[in-house]
């Protein structure tokens, strides 16, 4: 799913647009020993508004349009299809529209025999419809006649007891401390999934989009353990192994100006292809042209190939996760925050033998921890 598929899917994540039917809900609480203490399965149609709009809310977090970074497409291995295995499951569970007690039985322990998580979850799965319209080749509404897209919706949330602290008592006129021992499931979802996917306004049930609330920190035992895919790259971890790279190439030449200019070609990039629907990526061969832009060697960019697959093997990188949107220097006892519109400011050099950073200031007045000082 790209970014335009995903929020087509989002907005109309409503009854009030009049192509979406969210028809049933499958709660469950697992403790923290991963045992199922609890699950219920009610029809959407007749629960109360107040009740229909938390879940509202709670379920359309999972449906983030940051594709690529918080919500992720993966393909399903060819024995995911096998008996008992992921897809098997998820497939017999959209097919029952969670009207098959076993079937949301057999997919709620399948999360908790499989899942790591710290600490007690719900699961809150939504079985949904949505008519998709018919468009021609110029993406207009047409006559033609329109298709279902049948989805399950899955959000994982934490559970906790919330925190300590002081009360004010009005029936005793006094200040005690709270004493909170309700579990309280929180409505900020911290994973979730969606299968099928919705790909070229269709059903794709070879995929899977799982949804990170942490793009940093995704948990990898539900994409490969619960979902049965094969981890890919977090973002945080793509820009990791991009500085690797970098590192690995350019060596002991890496310098502020090198570094800034890398960060502006990719930032480029990005912007050139910011209405792109599917996401930007860096691939061996684009980030040997933006290195070598950047005034890199050419014997420094024969040593990009085998870094690049030693450390991605075939894998693209995404661009947008490789940019930095400031300059942090620093250096023991020193940390410099530059932001891009003043990177051009700042420069290295060797002043009397000694290696220094320079800063340009147009303006002679300066604030030093708050307090304006002047200099001279």
């Amino acid at each position: 799913m790209n970014k335009k598929e995903t929020a087509e899917i989002k907005k109309n994540f409503s009854d009030k647009s009049g192509f979406f039917i969210m028809e049933k809900i499958l709660t469950a609480f697992v403790d923290a020993d991963k045992n199922l203490r609890y699950h219920n399965i009610n029809s959407c149609l007749t629960m109360p508004v107040e009740e229909h709009e938390v879940y509202d809310e709670t379920l359309k977090k999972v449906l983030n349009t940051n594709v690529g970074k918080s919500f992720i497409e993966y393909e399903f291995p060819n024995e995911a299809y096998e008996e008992g295995k992921a897809q098997d499951i998820l497939y017999k569970l959209l097919k029952s529209e969670l009207k098959d007690e076993e079937a949301a039985e057999n997919f709620l322990h399948h999360i908790a025999n499989n899942i790591t998580y710290a600490g007690p979850f719900a699961v809150i799965t939504a079985y949904c419809c949505y008519t998709i319209r018919a468009k021609d080749k110029m993406d207009e509404y047409s006559e033609a006649e329109d298709e279902v897209y049948r989805y399950i919706l899955t959000a994982i949330c934490p559970v906790n007891t919330g925190s300590d602290g002081f009360v004010f008592d009005s029936f005793n006129n006094e200040i005690t401390k709270k004493l909170n021992t309700e579990l309280i499931i929180s409505k900020a979802p911290s994973d979730g999934f969606l299968y099928p996917v919705f790909s070229n306004r269709s059903s794709d049930v070879n995929h899977v989009m799982y949804y990170t609330k942490s793009a940093s920190k995704p948990n990898i035992s539900i994409v490969e353990d619960v979902l049965g895919c094969t981890f890919v790259m977090s973002a945080e971890n793509e820009k990791a192994s991009f500085q690797s790279i970098l590192k690995g190439v350019v060596g002991d030449d890496l310098d502020y100006m090198l570094i800034k200019t890398v960060n502006e070609k990719i930032q480029e990039v990005v912007e050139e292809n910011k209405n792109d629907t599917d996401k930007t990526v860096i691939d061996n061969t684009k980030l040997k042209t933006i290195l070598s832009e950047s005034g890199v060697p050419e014997e420094r960019l024969e040593m990009l190939e085998p870094v690049y697959e030693k450390t991605c093997g075939t894998a693209s990188l995404t661009a947008s996760n490789l940019v930095e949107t400031k300059t942090v220097l620093t250096s023991p006892g020193i940390t410099v925050n530059i932001k891009p519109s003043a990177a051009d400011k700042v420069r290295t050099s060797v002043v009397d033998g000694r290696r220094c950073l320079l800063i340009d200031i147009d303006d002679p007045t300066i604030e030093i921890n708050g307090l304006p000082v002047t200099l001279n």
